[in-house]
């Protein structure tokens, strides 16, 4: 049998009707009406489809047809990606990386926050430190309290409705995480780890410091390190960094670094300029050639050849080099070593390509991956000199389709709160909840600075007053709450998730009516005896056997 014609073949398929694909209009009437009928509408364009492809077998001789069938397809995947990109979680994330020298946080932050900024409000801050002051005295200070720099950002940071997430030390090396409080309920199993990598790693003056998390359901990781310092140390920066990418997160199921969708790496990488002399570089400098150092970058050149290094992405250095200035200016090393300027402070990254995972276990890849990452700014910060370098800044765009959009807790207060009288709160679990009698449910001033500052809180089991299929009760002690009133938030936190899972909208407690006494009796105030950390509560023994 003789094989139709293209004019032939290209009738045959006239029940795709081309003319309509053509028209813009017609297609979203056609995808409404596909989308009212359900399964059956997708059997139907599954089918439409089908009768396609059959179509390009015939007619693929005839460019003509072949290209106005292209045009068509190529208007239909636009409406179809616009439509599905309308669905997706847009985030904001400003990371920040700076050798501080040992020195103390300077008076101000807003331009390396970005605090004035007129375009859309940040959603992450991830800021890695490196030589934060770990001197003996310093560090068991900081071991029992805060260090000045988490405190120092959360004092910036608080008031502005952001919470620190997660932070992780290591000597010099400190890892913050601070987030909006309405992202809270959709980031969850937060893992921290620490890798030494000096002295053979049984010292942790150089090494990485990592967090992990899942955010709206993607995978994503930070590493903050400080690499070996020198011209000639490259294959150990490489070696170590290498065996900082091979530490495995504690708990079940948690991927390794390089198997997250989603890999940020930052630091005192500490990689020079090769081979130029001093005088070329600093002249290129000064011309604002930079482009002229980028192909002797010792990280660029490695790059190239490393096979685990050929994924990771990096903005453009269009920034001088951040390495060695003299304190307080924008002047570089005078001193006799003279150090020859370098990029040392980098922040790169690394999408997972979830579409050749999925071609090479024969599954049928998406047509994109579900998160993807935007650069909208990489520059360095020349104004600040409390070090010998300057800190580097790198804003991004991330898109992500949600796979986690509703909170696993809802929660509310009940009626009005003050402290005349015993409060409720009312909360809802989704039953894919971890419950653990370790949850509890803390109440924050709206501007808490960690899940730890709180003013009060309830263990969701002990004191549970009443429960139904929907919903539970949970009570809090007249004594516990705060006589001055004010502005507050309660959280739900899993202690399964190690995060909280839920957060109410902000309301009110109206000021106590009874004076409040100044002094009041230790054995008076049943609030003052609740420890500062629920995990430290005296049926802890009972609990673990549980």
């Amino acid at each position: 049998m003789a094989s139709p014609s293209s004019e032939d073949a290209f009738q045959h398929c006239q029940g795709l009707s081309l003319n309509d694909l053509e028209s813009g209009a017609s297609l979203r009437s056609r995808s409404a009406s596909l989308s009212s009928t359900g399964s059956s509408g997708r059997l139907q364009l599954r089918h439409r489809v089908a009768q396609l492809m059959a179509c390009v077998e015939d007619i693929s001789s005839d460019d003509e047809i072949h290209e106005e069938v292209s045009r068509t397809l190529d208007e239909a995947f636009l409406i179809w990606g616009k439509k599905l990109k309308d669905k997706w979680q847009e985030f904001r994330l400003h990371l920040v990386t700076w050798n501080v020298g040992t020195a103390s946080p300077p008076p101000d932050v807003t331009s390396l926050l970005q605090l004035n900024s007129m375009g859309p409000t940040t959603d992450m801050y991830v800021i890695g430190l490196q030589e934060v002051n770990s001197k003996i005295t310093n560090f068991l200070s900081d071991l029992a309290f805060d260090d000045p720099w988490s405190i120092f950002f959360m004092t910036v940071l608080s008031p502005l409705g952001y919470i620190k997430l997660s932070s992780v030390r290591m000597q010099g090396l400190l890892l913050l995480i601070f987030v909006k409080h309405v992202h809270l309920p959709f980031i969850r199993d937060i893992h921290t780890h620490y890798t030494r990598t000096g002295l053979y790693g049984y010292w942790g003056n150089k090494g990485g410091v990592s967090v992990r998390m899942s955010l709206f359901g993607h995978t994503i990781c930070f590493m903050n390190c400080h690499l070996p310092a020198h011209m000639e140390n490259t294959e150990q920066r490489l070696d170590d960094f290498e065996k900082i990418l091979e530490m495995q997160f504690e708990g079940e199921d948690i991927p390794s670094p390089l198997d997250h969708e989603l890999l940020f790496w930052f630091g005192d990488l500490n990689f020079r300029i090769a081979d130029y002399g001093i005088h070329f570089v600093r002249e290129s400098i000064n011309n604002k050639r930079f482009s002229l150092l980028w192909e002797k970058d010792q990280l660029n050149m490695a790059k190239k050849q490393e096979a685990f290094l050929k994924e990771f992405k990096e903005g453009p250095l269009q920034f001088k080099p951040t390495y060695k200035f003299d304190l307080d200016s924008e002047v570089y090393d005078t001193s006799e070593k003279k150090r020859k300027p370098a990029w040392t402070d980098r922040i790169l990254w690394k999408e997972k390509n979830l579409g050749e995972v999925a071609s090479k276990e024969g599954e049928f890849p998406e047509e994109e991956n579900p998160i993807s990452v935007t650069l909208n700014n990489y520059v360095s910060h020349m104004s600040y000199g409390i070090s010998d370098h300057k800190p580097v800044t790198g804003t991004f765009k991330l898109e992500m389709k949600p796979l986690a959009s509703d909170p696993l807790v809802m929660l509310n207060p009940e009626g009005e709160w003050s402290a005349e009288h015993d409060v409720l709160i009312r909360y809802s679990a989704a039953p894919e909840l971890p419950s653990s009698a370790w949850d509890w449910i803390g109440l924050f001033q709206v501007t808490f600075r960690h899940v730890k500052d709180y003013v009060t809180y309830a263990w969701v089991e002990d004191d549970e007053i009443s429960s139904s299929r929907n919903s539970k009760q949970v009570y809090m002690s007249a004594s516990e709450i705060p006589k001055t009133g004010g502005e507050f938030l309660l959280c739900y936190y899993s202690n399964n998730l190690q995060s909280i899972v839920g957060i109410s909208e902000p309301f009110q407690i109206q000021p106590s009516q009874t004076p409040i006494e100044k002094d009041v009796p230790e054995e008076e105030s049943s609030w003052l005896q609740k420890p500062d950390n629920p995990e430290s509560d005296g049926d802890s023994e009972n609990r673990k056997g549980i």
